[in-house]
């Protein structure tokens, strides 16, 4: 085998494990404006979750979450805590995790500031999904009628999800 072999296949080795730690340990960088690259590390202190989960609100911004099982992507979320869960709320679209808690079932963990919280997402449908989607929205300064943003329906069609603990 030449020098020449040995050297690119070398660097391909350094890139594929350059690659992996960093998809290993890199958040969900789509809120910071990078990209939408997942990681699957979350981090944080194990914690257990409050008794009264609105203890958790405040001037925070987006919680990070990990479903259980593979694959093991972390991402964010906006939320609202009642004293009851954290509400969770995500486009109509057949969305990956909303999809994935339906058919896998919704064992996972949040993260607010250090403190991870094993935690279980259910959905809410129907009408009981409304004044969840006003306490979610109004964190967010929105109106249940709003289209958040381009291309997306009224945040009355949203999805809802509720975690609570396991």
């Amino acid at each position: 085998m030449s020098s020449g072999r040995k050297v690119s296949g070398l660097v391909g080795i350094l890139i594929v494990c350059g690659l992996i730690g960093w998809i290993s340990t890199a958040p969900y960088l789509s809120n910071q404006g990078l990209g939408r690259t997942p990681g699957v590390i979350i981090g944080g202190t194990l914690t257990e979750p409050p008794t009264d989960l609105a203890s958790l609100n405040g001037p925070r911004g987006p919680l990070t979450f990990k479903q259980a099982g593979f694959p093991p992507f972390v991402n964010y979320l906006s939320w609202v805590a009642t004293s009851d869960g954290v509400i969770t709320a995500t486009r109509p679209d057949n969305g990956y995790w909303a999809r994935r808690v339906r058919e896998r079932g919704g064992d996972g963990w949040l993260r607010i500031e250090d403190s991870t919280y094993a935690m279980t997402a259910t959905e809410v449908v129907g009408d009981a999904r409304l004044p969840l989607l006003e306490l979610w929205g109004q964190k967010a300064g929105r109106s249940l009628d709003e289209v958040p943003y381009s291309g997306a329906e009224p945040l009355r069609d949203w999805e809802v999800f509720v975690w609570t603990p396991q």
